[in-house]
C-alpha cells in the first residue's frame, strides 16, 4: 500500500457520518493513487467507496468507486401549469405512471414496445467487443427504471426566485422527477472493468481490493473511460424517453428540464492538477451548477446552485442517505407505519419495499442544513404521485 503520507479527507455535516464510514474513507485515502477525498451529509457505508463520498485520484479512474449504476442520475421537467392540477386529474396522472414507466432489475420491453433514440446509432457502442454485445441489452432497455431507491413521481416544484431556473418566475408548478441509471449496460461495464482492474493489481488489501484502478493512459483504462461516458449518455437517454412519454400522456410539454449524474468519474482541476473526481452519490456542486438532491418517497426534494466548495471537491450530497440498512429497515418499519406516514402528507404510492421507507433514511432537512455551506436552494420539490418497483 502507501508508504507516502496518507491524504486527507474533509468531513461536510460531520455530525451525520457514522464512525464506521469515517474508517471506510481513511482506508479509502491510503490507496496510492487517492489525491483528494470528501464525504458528504448523506455519506452512509458503501461497497469500497462510501455512498455520498467524493474521491479524487491521479491518472486513473476506479470502476467501483464510479459504482455499478453508472451515471444514475435525477432528472426534472417543469411544466406551465399549477400543481393543483394533480388533485383535480388524479387518475389521468396516475394512470400515466403506471403505464408509461417499467421498473425492476433487469426489466425489458418486448421488441414491439421498444423506443426510439440517437443513442443507439451512437459509433461508440462499436468501440469494444463489450459495448458491441451491450447494444442489444440498450435497445431492450431504453426507457426503464431499476428497482430499489429509482423512482418517477408527479409532484409540486415550488421556485424561490424569478429566473433561479431559466425562463421561470418564482411560484409552484407541476413538475416530473425520476431517478435511475444505466441499466443493465452500466452493470456489465462495472462489474467487467472493476474485475479486471482487480486482476492488475492483486497486491490490493482485502479492504480496499474492490477499489482497484485503472491508469488513464493504458488501453484498459481508456475503454473503461469511454464506456463510462456512453454509459452516461445511455442514462440521460432513459430519462429522455420516459419524460417524454409521460408529457404526451398528459398533453403537456416541458419549459424547463434539469438533470444530473450522480455516480460518475469526471475530469477536473484542483490546486492546478488535473485529476479523475469519483463521485458515488454525490452530487456536481461547482459554482452556479444547477443539481437536484431528493428526498424520500415521503419528504421533500430540492433545486439547488452549487457554491464551487473546492473543500468538498465541488460537490455535495445526493440524497438524506440512509440511517438503516435495508435489513434493518425491513425489520423495524411496519407497512402502517409507513402508509401514514405517506397519507399525513397526502402522498399517493404505487409500488415501493418497506426498505424504502422514509423512516430509513436520515432527515432531508437536517442534510440540507448541514450543506447550507455546499448548495444555495432554488426550489423545493415535494412528491405527490410516486411509482417505484414493486407492488
Amino acid at each position: 500500500m502507501n508508504s507516502l503520507p496518507v491524504p486527507a479527507f474533509t468531513l461536510h455535516g460531520e455530525a451525520h457520518i457514522d464512525a464506521e464510514t469515517r474508517q471506510q474513507m481513511a482506508q479509502v485515502m491510503s490507496l496510492p493513487v487517492a489525491v483528494a477525498g470528501a464525504l458528504m451529509p448523506d455519506a452512509h457505508i458503501g461497497y469500497g467507496l462510501p455512498i455520498g463520498g467524493v474521491l479524487a485520484t491521479e491518472n486513473s479512474v476506479i470502476p467501483y468507486a464510479v459504482g455499478v449504476d453508472i451515471a444514475c442520475r435525477m432528472c426534472l421537467s417543469v411544466f406551465p401549469t399549477p400543481p393543483h392540477i394533480l388533485g383535480q386529474k388524479p387518475e389521468q396522472f396516475k394512470k400515466a405512471l403506471l403505464t408509461q414507466t417499467l421498473f425492476g432489475a433487469g426489466k425489458e420491453y418486448h421488441r414491439h414496445e421498444r423506443h426510439d433514440h440517437a443513442i443507439l446509432d451512437d459509433p461508440d457502442w462499436q468501440a469494444t467487443w463489450l459495448l458491441r454485445k451491450l447494444h442489444t441489452t440498450a435497445a431492450a432497455q431504453l426507457g426503464t427504471s431499476g428497482s430499489g431507491n429509482h423512482f418517477v413521481e408527479w409532484g409540486a416544484l415550488t421556485v424561490d426566485e424569478d429566473e433561479a431556473l431559466p425562463g421561470l418566475k418564482a411560484g409552484a408548478y407541476l413538475a416530473l422527477l425520476s431517478h435511475s441509471g444505466s441499466r443493465g449496460v452500466g452493470f456489465r461495464i462495472a462489474q467487467y472493468y472493476s474485475e479486471l482492474a482487480q486482476k492488475i493489481h492483486p497486491e490490493l488489501e482485502a479492504a480496499v481490493e474492490r477499489l482497484a484502478w485503472l491508469a488513464l493512459d493504458d488501453d484498459s483504462g481508456q475503454e473503461y473511460w469511454l464506456s463510462m461516458q456512453l454509459a452516461g449518455r445511455f442514462a440521460a437517454a432513459c430519462h429522455e424517453v420516459i419524460h417524454r412519454r409521460l408529457a404526451q400522456a398528459i398533453g403537456f410539454k416541458p419549459v424547463v428540464m434539469i438533470e444530473n449524474h450522480h455516480n460518475f468519474a469526471w475530469r477536473e482541476v484542483i490546486d492546478g492538477r488535473e485529476v479523475i473526481v469519483h463521485r458515488k452519490g454525490a452530487t456536481p456542486a461547482g459554482a452556479g451548477v444547477i443539481g437536484i438532491i431528493p428526498g424520500s418517497m415521503g419528504d421533500a426534494g430540492y433545486v439547488v446552485r452549487g457554491r464551487g466548495q473546492a473543500a468538498a471537491l465541488h460537490s455535495a450530497a445526493h440524497g438524506a442517505g440512509r440511517r438503516m440498512s435495508r435489513k434493518e429497515a425491513l425489520a423495524s418499519i411496519t407497512r402502517t407505519q409507513r402508509d401514514q406516514y405517506l397519507k399525513a402528507r397526502e402522498i399517493t404510492l404505487m409500488g415501493g419495499e418497506l426498505d424504502e421507507a422514509p423512516q430509513a433514511y436520515k432527515p432531508i432537512a437536517e442534510v440540507m442544513a448541514a450543506q447550507a455551506h455546499l448548495v444555495t436552494v432554488i426550489g423545493q420539490f415535494m412528491p405527490r404521485m410516486v411509482r417505484m418497483d414493486g407492488r
